[in-house]
């Protein structure tokens, strides 16, 4: 539970730091605003780049671990977008809902858990499982842009859509990076680390962000944050076990993967396409800050099982 502990710690940490900046009023609106849009344009896009492009195809072609970690993303996301879609008849905010059910963060506490807990074998799954929440990213992004225009005329939403998922930094950034990484060029190195600079930046302005977002009241029924918080560390880490395990078959190796990497608390993703579109982020900051902390005890108990298997 320690090494747990030490993972999810600089996770809260920030977030409170947030909090506190913005109650003592060290940190204001526009400081909000401004870090949101540094994380979008400049930060995070860097760090997703950053992260295809050292990555290479023959590391993310595990066929079975792709389907159970993907599945598992996949129905947890349509479980949640439905139920929320029913209660408010609102496609946009109900694939935020879904995405902040479905969405690990991978990236800043897959890796190094999965390391910790399975070694260097434990890399590959965790590399494969942060391509695949981009996979996720995106169809939340078109289902949100559809229900953002549902007003409109089929041909200018699908133009709208397309264009939106042209021009979203978030999603470009990555798709680049593969490509650069299809390439074998190298990137010219005070290039590369003005792009380290940026992706390192990403993080903490994100989970500082949300720590500001927390001041404000609380207008959305909380049973909602509950009901997501559980899919996304209950739910989702028993379906991809249910997949990995007694359906694929997969190796102790992959399956121990793939229940950590799902039972993840949920991501800064969600919070930061909010902020793109600028829809109410209340709902899914609280998701962040209740399974980050709720994560430290299922993550604890899915790593004893882990070693067991």
């Amino acid at each position: 539970m320690f090494y747990v502990f030490n993972v999810v710690f600089p996770v809260f940490a920030l977030i409170l730091i947030g909090y506190v900046c913005g109650k003592t009023g060290k940190l204001g609106e526009s400081a909000s605003i401004e870090l949101n849009r540094f994380v979008i344009w400049l930060a995070l896009p860097a760090q997703l780049f950053n992260f295809a492009v050292s990555s290479s195809w023959q590391t993310l072609w595990q066929p079975g671990f792709i389907a159970a970690f993907f599945l598992s993303c996949l129905m947890v996301f349509i479980l949640i977008l439905i139920v929320s879609w029913v209660r408010n008849r609102d496609l946009a905010a109900a694939s935020f809902a879904g995405l902040s059910a479905s969405y690990s963060n991978t990236g800043y506490m897959g890796i190094p858990l999965c390391v910790l807990a399975l070694g260097q074998d434990g890399l590959a799954p965790a590399i494969i499982s942060t391509f695949i929440v981009f996979i996720m990213f995106a169809l939340a992004t078109v289902l949100i842009e559809i229900g953002i225009l549902s007003h409109k005329k089929s041909h200018e939403i699908i133009w709208s859509v397309l264009k939106s998922l042209c021009t979203n930094p978030l999603l470009i950034a990555p798709v680049a990076g593969l490509l650069w990484a299809s390439t074998d060029l190298v990137l010219y190195d005070p290039l590369a680390q003005v792009i380290a600079f940026l992706a390192a930046a990403a993080t903490p302005c994100a989970l500082v962000s949300i720590g500001l977002f927390l001041i404000q009241k609380e207008s959305s029924a909380p049973q909602q944050v509950w009901g997501i918080s559980f899919a996304k560390l209950i739910i989702q880490p028993l379906v991809a076990w249910c997949i990995a395990g007694p359906i694929l078959d997969l190796s102790e190796l992959w399956i121990s993967a793939v229940v950590i990497l799902a039972a993840l608390p949920t991501g800064t993703g969600p919070f930061m396409l909010a902020q793109y579109y600028s829809a109410d982020s209340r709902i899914i900051s609280r998701v962040v800050l209740l399974t980050t902390m709720g994560s430290l005890l299922t993550l604890s108990l899915f790593l004893w099982w882990s070693r067991g298997v």
